[in-house]
């Protein structure tokens, strides 16, 4: 807890058996009052490990998407009295310890949205980014810096951390249930008016950390692109799109 806030990290996972013990083991006690696990309809054991580690679970019967299942973590996180909310992969690929940090920042009032960028520093391509997908990142995040008018090092981190107001604001049904779910959310996050900070946070690429493939990336590109494009003309009046409009779908349960 900080500052009287509950800390609540949320973990959207997909056949993570093999490394969710490892990212629990490093999850900061002293600051995270409650874990989630919402698993998205895995084929492997990722239930049996979280029930064997007593970690509280939903499962979905059929596979959502990655974009679904974050609405379902925020739902769930909400429903269970949560302030601060860290959506960390149960893939190891981010340091579960900056959760911490991540917190404090959104707990200081500072900030709404906190971000471990894998850009800052150097860490990216140490960590074992492809360094593809390090070029896409740093194009794609310079269009997106330039039709959003913010300077962000990136919005492709899957490492994030949110005030409740947040999750209680953003229209978050209207987004995809696919993978641009995530840039979706930060178009929102500046649309709304809400402070978007980062922090630096080192990233491992191996086998077991889960990763999209070429043609799923070109796929996420283009809805990056899309995403910002709509943002941008959203703004200018030019057309008017629901994810960004206060009258737009709040998760579930919840009213506008």
């Amino acid at each position: 807890m900080i500052k009287g806030q509950k800390v609540m990290v949320v973990m959207p996972a997909y056949n993570a058996a093999k490394t969710l013990e490892q990212t629990i083991s490093e999850i900061p006690s002293d600051v995270v009052d409650e874990i989630l696990l919402v698993d998205d309809c895995s084929k492997d054991e990722t239930v049996e490990v979280a029930k064997r580690l007593g970690i509280p679970y939903v499962v979905h019967t059929k596979n959502r998407g990655y974009g679904g299942n974050q609405k379902t973590c925020y739902t769930e996180a909400l429903k269970r009295g949560a302030d601060i909310v860290v959506m960390l992969h149960p893939d190891y690929q981010y340091t579960p310890k900056l959760i911490g940090a991540m917190a404090w920042l959104v707990g200081s009032g500072e900030f709404d949205v906190v971000l471990g960028s894998r850009i800052l520093g150097s860490s990216a391509l140490k960590g074992g980014m492809p360094y593809w997908k390090y070029v896409a990142n740093r194009w794609l995040t310079g269009i997106e810096n330039m039709l959003l008018g913010m300077k962000l090092s990136e919005y492709h981190t899957g490492y994030r951390a949110f005030s409740r107001k947040v999750l209680e604001t953003l229209p978050l049904e209207e987004n995809s249930d696919d993978f641009v779910f995530d840039n979706q959310m930060l178009a929102q996050t500046v649309r709304f008016g809400f402070q978007i900070g980062e922090i630096s946070c080192p990233t491992k690429y191996f086998p077991e950390a889960s990763s999209i493939n070429f043609k799923r990336s070109v796929i996420y590109g283009f809805g990056v692109l899309g995403t910002a494009v709509s943002y941008r003309l959203h703004v200018m009046g030019v057309k008017h799109y629901k994810i960004f409009e206060d009258t737009g779908k709040k998760l579930s349960g919840l009213t506008n």
